[in-house]
């Protein structure tokens, strides 16, 4: 089957395309000028140069395929302006959309994001039906996820057949950049997480989440969302099980919100002064600790076999591949 991905140069959409590539299916990808390609490397997969907004670009991608995986999004929590995101998330969205209409296509899988879902005030884990709205997001990235979804289900109210999958926290191959919990486990290898917050997570396998992406392409109900995510964690247990995987001793310092939010002000401040430093963290990174993104994949589980491995393996994965490229030390196991 011919397929188009874009985001396929990123941490989730590399994994996708090394699973449709697995599968036997031939990959066209959206490249933006100027992309780090590492993900597509040895893949033999089909290029096309382009951005979100080169609505000539996306219908020429488009152009005989039967699936398209729209994965790409701007991802960040500092550097980028409110229009940047919704330039590349929400405006970006509707343009595949619209080619995809133009085109037309047997399926249609939107990568949105747990970001965009409600979250339960008693931390018990929440699903696709989880009262939400866009007051709740913090920040321009998951306000800018929220409204694209709701493009996404607009279209398929209209007709589109358009599948909508939530990850959350996805660790494993190919993090090159790395994500947000990416750079968690490093700072954690590297004994540079001197403590912790009150706040968790839910970990899953990118692997996992790129065969999930498949399953609902095969199985996934037209205008339904389902989360694909792994196993919930406070962000104390997933210092303790990376304890356990690397040798490495425990993070046992606490440390409240009101000192993190501190630290934050005093590291962007730096960042402003300094532009080449990147901030650790932001009071709206902080804002978004004092929630614990738990989630239940029971839907995905159900209705399209989904069966994402547990955290442990997932974070040993992560932390081997770290090992093997060069992120950590040789010494970490």
């Amino acid at each position: 089957m011919q397929i188009f991905v874009t985001g396929a140069t990123g941490f989730v959409g590399g994994a996708l395309s090394r699973r449709l590539v697995e599968a036997g299916h031939r990959v066209k990808a959206l490249v933006r000028p100027g992309a780090d390609l590492r993900q597509l490397a040895n893949m033999p997969i089909q290029q096309v140069n382009g951005r979100l907004g080169d609505m000539d670009a996306l219908v020429d991608g488009m152009t005989g395929c039967e699936w398209i995986f729209h994965v790409a999004a701007l991802y960040s929590f500092w550097g980028y302006t409110w229009q940047e995101f919704y330039q590349s998330n929400v405006q970006g969205t509707r343009n595949v959309m619209e080619a995809a209409k133009k085109v037309g296509v047997q399926r249609i899988v939107y990568t949105s994001s747990i970001a965009a879902l409600g979250l339960n005030k008693d931390r018990s884990p929440a699903n696709e039906t989880t009262p939400v709205s866009l007051m709740d997001m913090i920040g321009s990235y998951k306000r800018s996820k929220f409204l694209a979804e709701q493009v996404a289900s607009q279209f398929a109210n209209q007709g589109l057949p358009v599948v909508i999958v939530n990850p959350s926290a996805p660790v494993g191959i190919g993090d090159f950049k790395p994500t947000r919990t990416g750079q968690v486990i490093l700072d954690f290898l590297k004994r540079r997480m001197f403590g912790y917050v009150d706040t968790g997570l839910n970990i899953v396998d990118v692997d996992d989440v790129a065969n999930g992406h498949l399953l609902a392409a095969e199985y996934g109900r037209v205008g339904e969302r389902y989360i694909l995510g792994g196993e919930d964690m406070s962000l104390k247990r997933l210092l303790d099980c990376l304890a356990e995987i690397s040798g490495q001793p425990q993070v046992r310092l606490h440390i409240a919100h009101s000192v993190a939010m501190a630290w934050a002000y005093f590291d962007i401040g730096v960042a402003r002064i300094n532009p080449r430093h990147t901030p650790t963290a932001t009071p709206e990174t902080v804002r978004l600790s004092y929630r614990y993104e738990y989630f239940d994949s029971s839907k995905a589980r159900n209705e399209l076999g989904y069966s994402p491995r547990p955290a442990s393996q997932a974070l040993s994965k992560a932390v081997e591949w770290y090992r093997e490229n060069g992120y950590v030390p040789s010494n970490i196991r």
